[in-house]
Formats: structure tokens, sequence, C-alpha cells
């Protein structure tokens, strides 16, 4: 059965689900519940594929337990979601993120994108990164 439409709300909620359980230490999880058939990955630090994707969060997890993150913009359109999120690391080191991940037509993730930059002290504009 061809769908003519993704489910937008549920896209989004999926990224969300997916991007907090392999945050907080369970990636595989994540991947079982929310990837589909493939994982193309264009973040450079991580491998192509699902056991890359594990490995890589697993070690963050290990390493930096007590990182937060924030989920501050959720945008939605076609295949597509962008997450824009606020990531709070040991040190009080902040970072902006923005994720991309498109889906399949059962509502799987099968790719990803992102931009990472380290939250500046000072701004020109005066205004937040959010």
């Amino acid at each position: 059965e061809l769908k003519l439409s993704q489910d937008l709300e549920a896209n989004k909620q999926n990224a969300i689900d997916f991007y907090r359980s392999a945050y907080e230490g369970r990636p595989r999880e994540a991947v079982e519940q929310y990837v589909g058939d493939e994982y193309i990955q264009h973040n450079p630090l991580v491998g192509n594929g699902t056991q890359p994707f594990v490995d890589y969060f697993t070690e963050m997890a290990e390493k930096y337990p007590d990182k937060q993150i924030e989920f501050v913009r959720i945008v939605a359109e076609g295949d597509l979601v962008a997450l824009h999120t606020h990531q709070t690391w040991p040190g009080d080191e902040e970072y902006v993120t923005m994720d991309f991940f498109r889906f399949d037509d059962d509502g799987k993730i099968i790719e990803h994108w992102d931009a990472i930059q380290q939250i500046p002290a000072s701004s020109a504009n005066g205004n937040t990164m959010y």
C-alpha cells in the first residue's frame, strides 16, 4: 500500500524519542525501535549503518553520563524531521546541534545529517543560539 503522505507528528515524536534514547545511553533499543532497513550516516565521526551508531553512543554514555539535552525546535516536512537541540556536557560545555532525519514510508529513520557547534562565550548580536 502506497502512503501518500508521511505522518509528520508521529515522525517528529519518533525522531525525538530516537535521539533521546541514543543520547541517554540506549542506542541499541533506539535502533531496534526506530530505524528502518538501512541507516545512512552523514556525521563524519560515526560510521555508516547501525552498529557504528550503537558503538558511538554507547561510548559517549560511558564517558559522559551526566550530559543533558533539550529539544528546542522540531520541524517536519515531507519525509524529513529537523531537530534543534541544546546540549550541556560535563565542564559546562554547551553545544547547539541541528539534526535532520529522513524517514521511509513505514515511519522508520533511514538517514541522518547533523551540524554541531559549541556555544561561544559572547555574541555580536546579543541573541542566544535558540
